[in-house]
């Protein structure tokens, strides 16, 4: 039962994300929330979440070189 509640929550957060990301919209809060959601069941969740991560950390060093140059 847990695991079901999980997966739907995950589930529905991560498709709200995802139809953010085309509609002007928070994706940025919603894709990371589910994937943490459903990293505690599903290890892919674990490798995409890792992979947010990463592309995150390297987005804010790139903004924070921009934005220190001036």
């Amino acid at each position: 039962m847990k695991k079901l509640a999980i997966t739907l929550m995950g589930g529905i957060l991560l498709l709200i994300g995802l139809i953010f990301i085309i509609l002007p919209g928070p994706a940025i809060i919603f894709i990371p929330i589910a994937l943490v959601l459903l990293s505690k069941e599903y290890p892919v969740a674990k490798v995409w979440l890792s992979k947010f991560q990463r592309f995150s950390r390297k987005g804010a060093v790139k903004l924070d070189q921009f934005f220190s140059k001036k």
